[in-house]
């Protein structure tokens, strides 16, 4: 199967909304606008396409220099354990390695700890950070 990577271009809504939804983030998809526009302004986006079909994103956001927040990598369930989430996020950590601090957040699940430590992210609770976060 060859899955195809493009950088800053943002998919259509149709496709975004597919995408969002088949991950479970139908919070997002309650205002697509809103959701489109917050990924045009993202500092970077890398999407996948297997076949015309967006499969995968990831984004990020930050200022690119000292702080990346690495945000929204999804990946169709039907294309889960094909290597896409992780492909995406190299894509992202390769393009800024001179940034410092290279922060996500994420539900605290076994796979989720598993995928993020496989690629040295670190949890905040392992080292000698803490983590806040306020949701409105």
């Amino acid at each position: 199967m060859k899955i195809e990577y493009i950088e800053d271009t943002v998919p259509d809504i149709e496709s975004l909304e597919n995408l969002y939804n088949d991950a479970g983030f139908s919070f997002y998809t309650k205002d697509m606008k809103k959701l489109y526009n917050a990924i045009k302004k993202s500092l970077f986006v890398v999407s996948a396409w297997h076949d015309n079909v967006l499969v995968g994103l990831a984004r990020a956001v930050g200022d690119g220099e000292t702080i990346l927040y690495i945000q929204d990598i999804l990946v169709l369930k039907s294309y889960k354990r094909k290597r896409i989430g992780t492909a995406s996020t190299e894509i992202i950590v390769k393009k800024y390695p001179h940034v410092r601090q290279k922060v996500l957040l994420t539900d605290d699940t076994a796979e989720m700890r598993y995928f993020y430590e496989s690629l040295d992210f670190v949890p905040c609770d392992k080292g000698n950070l803490v983590a806040f976060v306020k949701f409105d």
